[in-house]
């Protein structure tokens, strides 16, 4: 059966220069899904190792526009990752630092910065865009802006690194999108034995998404979780860990003080979660942001900004998670109360 599509994203059209520098995605996935990126407005808020990746990843897949979004300085530990501030960009404000190189990847798309602090921002600013990607924020902040984007209709991403170590969760409230289902049709002839074909049908879905309020709830402690540790790792207690360090703290360990913040995370660790899996040596794996880490969550982000303007596919469900021990990245569904 055939999707209606949405008027207002997919009645716009392509200029000759678009069709032919997304041609490799169009026939990826379709002229109708980058109509709708070409609509799309994003604000990308922190731009560290993490924010550079998404926001590189995002521009290239030639959405409507993007805002870089912060207020903090390009520091000599950002260039372990940060790929969009130039060497002499020390010490500028980052989202500005950050727009030439943005620019230069797709000059098609409107590019923009903004160094007024996110707590600044109220209902009237998230209101411009259409997918919200936030990371370096304490869960209080979080949760802040969370509430705002529910009332919009407007989906939110949280997301961050720590070292090796990474996390997002995906706040997207009711979202629809299109899914292919197989299907085996019987392809009849009287004369000869039944033949199957197999067919590919685009069928619409709805699910909801609970909001990040669902995370803070999340017992981390209750033994129906703690059944999924030996299978999954203790990447779930680390994120609890180190959201705690920095709301207690308000920063994130720092490699300058490595032991004694080492002792603080465990401190941290033994009072959240007694004699838990979280051994010593995750929580030595988590200081700066690495390149490779930041490559990896940074990827698996805009790649579900991407499905969630497309439409096409479902994103996952709800919780990203990227073990620093094992190297390898799962999905957890975490439910609302």
């Amino acid at each position: 059966m055939g999707v209606e599509m949405d008027t207002n994203e997919t009645s716009v059209e392509l200029t000759e220069a678009e069709n032919e520098l997304y041609d490799r995605q169009i026939r990826l996935w379709g002229l109708e899904s980058q109509k709708r990126l070409r609509t799309a407005k994003i604000l990308i808020a922190g731009l560290c190792g993490l924010g550079a990746e998404i926001t590189k990843n995002i521009i290239l897949s030639g959405v409507n526009s993007v805002k870089l979004l912060d207020d903090k300085s390009v520091t000599e530990a950002d260039f372990c990752s940060q790929f969009l501030a130039a060497r002499d960009s020390l010490n500028t404000n980052r989202a500005e630092a950050s727009l030439e190189r943005a620019r230069a990847l797709n000059p098609m798309v409107d590019i923009s910065a903004d160094k007024e602090p996110l707590k600044k921002k109220t209902l009237e600013f998230f209101a411009q865009f259409d997918v919200v990607v936030v990371n370096g924020e304490t869960n209080e902040e979080l949760l802040r802006i969370d509430t705002i984007c529910r009332e919009l209709g407007v989906k939110f991403i949280a997301t961050d690194v720590w070292g090796t170590f990474g996390f997002y969760f995906a706040s997207l409230q009711k979202h629809s999108y299109v899914e292919d289902v197989i299907k085996h049709k019987i392809v009849s002839n009287p004369d000869k034995k039944k033949k199957y074909e197999t067919v590919s049908i685009p069928t619409q879905r709805e699910v909801e998404y609970p909001g990040y309020s669902a995370w803070l709830d999340f017992d981390i402690a209750a033994p129906s979780y703690s059944r999924k540790l030996k299978r999954n790792g203790p990447g779930i207690l680390l994120l609890s860990v180190l959201q705690k360090f920095r709301t207690t703290y308000q920063r994130d360990p720092s490699y300058k003080s490595r032991e004694a913040d080492l002792e603080l995370l465990q401190g941290i660790r033994d009072e959240l979660l007694p004699n838990s899996a979280l051994g010593d040596e995750a929580l030595g794996l988590i200081f700066a942001q690495i390149s490779p880490a930041v490559a990896v969550v940074g990827g698996v982000v805009a790649q579900e900004v991407i499905k969630v303007v497309t439409k096409m596919e479902a994103p996952h469900r709800n919780l990203f998670v990227f073990d620093p021990e094992t190297c390898a990245g799962y999905f957890e569904t975490i439910e609302a109360k």
